[in-house]
């Protein structure tokens, strides 16, 4: 589980058959803080690389920008690869299984743009519930 801020623009492409894949960088920061004899422990600032599918990925592309606030969940998956040079090299990534949106709406988004539509929660596996009325009921 992940809450920090979008880095950069989100990537988003489409593979096999218009399947959605997309990538971004999220920052977390744990606060600077003083020890009690007086040493002062700095902020820090970690980078994830995050993937996110299908329409998870699509919501990504359509309502996320960079600084916006995202709490994610999900599970690192590490992959290596030869760069050009011939060096292998290692990547953790956080493969997102829930993506959802801290921040308040942008200017000329709805309330409702904003706010994580009901896929965008669930895993890439389950299928998408329809959403619910004020009574509970989806229809």
């Amino acid at each position: 589980m992940l809450i920090g801020n979008v880095g950069n623009e989100p990537e988003v492409r489409y593979v096999d058959q218009g399947v959605a894949v997309g990538s971004l960088r999220i920052a977390t920061t744990e606060r600077g803080y003083k020890l009690q004899n007086g040493t002062e422990v700095p902020e820090r600032t970690e980078w994830h690389s995050v993937v996110v599918w299908r329409r998870q990925a699509e919501y990504v592309e359509r309502y996320v920008h960079k600084g916006d606030k995202l709490y994610i969940e999900g599970q690192l998956r590490t992959r290596s690869y030869d760069d050009r040079n011939g060096i292998t090299r290692h990547v953790t990534e956080v493969w997102a299984d829930r993506v959802e949106m801290l921040s308040p709406p942008r200017n000329g988004q709805s309330q409702g743009m904003a706010t994580p539509a009901p896929y965008a929660t669930q895993t890439a596996a389950t299928p998408n519930p329809a959403p619910a009325g004020e009574d509970g009921i989806p229809f």
